[in-house]
């Protein structure tokens, strides 16, 4: 049996995603699922204030967080071999990889992988292992050498361990034999009795007869007199001399120290690079808590599963979730311009110039004839009003509006009313430190020969928004975010309609300047009627790029 990859498709948004990133994911996820229970939402990033009060409101759980998309073990079809306890003996290992045609057994106790054990061990084991007390010294049972043997205890406790003695073929006549018996050795002997009895008196602890059944009665109160187990068996005394090796636990000779293992969530390219630097063919698979699931091995790579997306909200590079670029791209559903995401094959790629990306997902709902249900249509509907600001962003159009109506209509709630209680919990921005405030809704930007960062918050409060100025401006003298020249952050009045910016990095200023046509005093300059970071601010950023060049 091998582990088959979970035939799942994540639909997810942007990094520090917004209201829209993620009510477009969950509804878009929802309305696929109609026709094939396969696709998932998820996150790339924690969700804000605002995303959380509408997932509340609406009584929807929070899409699992996914941090990234890169290819993983779990992904792999790799094989499920059942793990073993490490008493079974030689010969049932053997027995084991022969009948479900493996190499290798995991040793697991308890859930949690103790060793691995090989053909090769096995063999090492059985062909080089020169030690006559070897019985004794790997701890085997009395049961374990009936079975392996193909004998029955006939007298003598099954679970006792075989004492300080070696093995011994008694072919010889009784008075020779004598001489070669001591205490605590194992005879293997024939069916004459006297032997037997020679045998036992020498101080034998277990006697195997061979091609019998039983023994006399002499010889059982014997036996039972000096303590020495009798095993009887059908097989002549060559073939119990060369099974009788194999009796021995595994546990004794597999592997233990310094056993590589994976887990689930490790990446192929960290398998890979482990595997390149040793000769071990199997490396046991265990899941976040330790426990063993299967083996993996380099053939396996071959199955590898790529992990398949469906982006919303979003088609820049930057702006997606760690490791895009190893997945396998289906669909692209956003309202922003087109931007860097690259494809292996063609996608369905729908991109319209309206103000949400929750407006498209509305739309492909109707043109399917499905009316959402009132969860749904309240995700849409809280998506739309936070992107277009309540319909006052000049990203807003007649499609946008009217939608959003007829979804206030199928999840029952006035617009306006919710709009300002939706608003004010995203407002709520006590507590948080300033870079979770910058982070709050931050997108990376590929302008011209630039990275420019852009974080964005929407408030109702004008004295919240003074004071978060103050403190932004101090944090950002000394921050400075990996991969990006410029950093903008974007301070938006919803009711007077204008934004703040406060604009670090060597050439924010006359980026800034040629931009918005507007003097930059101390690293900030206040925007009426600017309040879309995708209509208003990036396209003047990437015109003004023209004029640095």
């Amino acid at each position: 049996m091998h582990n088959v990859p979970k035939d799942e498709v994540f639909v997810i948004g942007h990094k520090n995603p917004d209201t829209d990133s993620v009510c477009s994911a969950i509804a878009y996820a929802a309305l696929k699922n109609i026709k094939e229970e396969k696709y998932i939402p998820k996150r790339a990033g924690n969700i804000n204030k605002e995303t959380e009060f509408v997932l509340k409101y609406f009584d929807v759980p929070v899409p699992e967080l996914i941090k990234d998309v890169n290819t993983q073990v779990r992904d792999i079809s790799y094989r499920l071999v059942e793990g073993v306890s490490g008493d079974i003996t030689m010969k049932q290992a053997f027995e084991l990889m022969r009948s479900n045609d493996a190499t290798t057994l995991p040793v697991v106790e308890n859930g949690k992988i103790k060793g691995i054990v090989t053909v090769g061990d096995i063999a090492e084991a059985y062909i080089l292992e020169g030690n006559d007390n070897i019985l004794h010294v790997s701890r085997t049972k009395y049961a374990q050498i009936a079975e392996t043997i193909g004998g029955s205890l006939i007298y003598g406790n099954s679970h006792s361990y075989v004492s300080n003695g070696k093995v011994v073929v008694g072919t010889a006549h009784v008075e020779l034999l004598e001489q070669h018996i001591h205490e605590n050795d194992i005879v293997i002997i024939s069916d004459r009795e006297a032997t037997q009895i020679a045998a036992i008196k020498s101080g034998a602890s277990m006697i195997i007869v061979c091609l019998v059944d039983k023994v006399s009665d002499k010889v059982m109160e014997l036996a039972k007199s000096k303590d020495c187990a009798i095993v009887t068996t059908q097989n002549d005394t060559f073939k119990v001399a060369r099974l009788i090796g194999q009796s021995i636990p595994i546990k004794y000779f597999m592997v233990k120290d310094g056993i590589m293992t994976f887990y689930e969530d490790d990446t192929v390219d960290y398998l890979k690079n482990i595997m390149s630097k040793t000769r071990v063919r199997y490396f046991p698979v265990i899941d976040e808590n330790g426990n063993y699931k299967g083996l993996v091995s380099r053939r396996n790579f071959i199955n590898a599963r790529k992990k398949q997306l469906i982006l919303v909200d979003h088609n820049e590079r930057t702006q997606s979730v760690n490791g895009v670029d190893e997945a396998e791209i289906l669909e692209i559903i956003d309202h922003h311009r087109i931007a860097n995401i690259e494809t292996r094959m063609p996608v369905y790629f729908r991109n319209q110039p309206l103000g949400c990306t929750a407006t498209i997902v509305y739309q492909m709902y109707q043109e399917q004839g499905i009316i959402p249900d009132a969860k749904i249509a309240g995700l849409l509907c809280s998506a739309i009003l936070s992107d277009t600001l309540v319909f006052k962003s000049p990203t807003c159009t007649e499609i946008d509006k009217i939608s959003a109506m007829k979804l206030a209509e199928l999840a029952g709630i006035d617009v306006n009313a919710f709009a300002m209680e939706m608003f004010s919990a995203g407002s709520n921005l006590k507590g948080k430190s300033m870079d979770e405030i910058l982070h709050q809704d931050f997108k990376k930007f590929d302008i011209g020969d630039m990275t420019v960062g852009i974080g964005q918050i929407n408030s109702i409060n004008e004295k919240e928004l003074a004071e978060i100025r103050r403190d932004m401006e101090k944090y950002l003298e000394t921050y400075n975010e990996s991969g990006c020249d410029i950093i903008l952050f974007v301070m938006t009045n919803i009711f007077d309609e204008g934004s703040g910016i406060l604009c670090y990095g060597d050439e924010a200023d006359t980026l800034c300047r040629n931009a918005f046509g507007a003097e930059i005093e101390d690293g900030y300059v206040y925007l009426p009627g600017i309040v879309s970071r995708k209509k208003q601010i990036v396209p003047a950023l990437v015109y003004a790029t023209n004029d640095l060049s």
